[in-house]
């Protein structure tokens, strides 16, 4: 079974997320759309979208951990269900439940050496 992604974005997690936000903001000159402060802020550039969210506090230690980085690879999805059963039968399972955030339903997995990666289906 293959899964098919229609689009690949990089974010970066901060427990202080409107900073990254401010200091993107100003480098890129240019206002994140979406934006939810102190959740969800997402820049468009040329060939790259560039996420910055605050963890849920579940997730918090994980991105807190100096050994692992705020950095993921987003992948947005047609069906999260196929991904997942995808990306088990490749024997990496993801470790927790699918979750809700502001933007969709999506679940964390990790690639052979730790890389985040975050499966994400759109809720529209």
């Amino acid at each position: 079974m293959i899964f098919h992604y229609t689009d690949a974005f990089i974010t970066l997690a901060a427990a202080d997320a409107e900073t990254l936000v401010q200091f993107y903001s100003q480098l890129l000159a240019q206002e994140p759309k979406p934006y939810i402060p102190n959740v969800y802020a997402e820049f468009q550039l040329t060939g790259l979208r560039l996420g910055i969210f605050q963890p849920k506090s579940n997730h918090l230690q994980e991105f807190e951990n100096s050994t692992q980085s705020g950095m993921s690879l987003c992948l947005e999805v047609d069906g999260l269900e196929d991904a997942i059963a995808h990306l088990t039968s490749m024997g990496y399972p993801p470790p927790g439940e699918i979750t809700t955030a502001s933007h969709g339903r999506e679940i964390y997995a990790y690639d052979p050496v730790g890389n985040r990666l975050i499966l994400h289906q759109s809720i529209c």
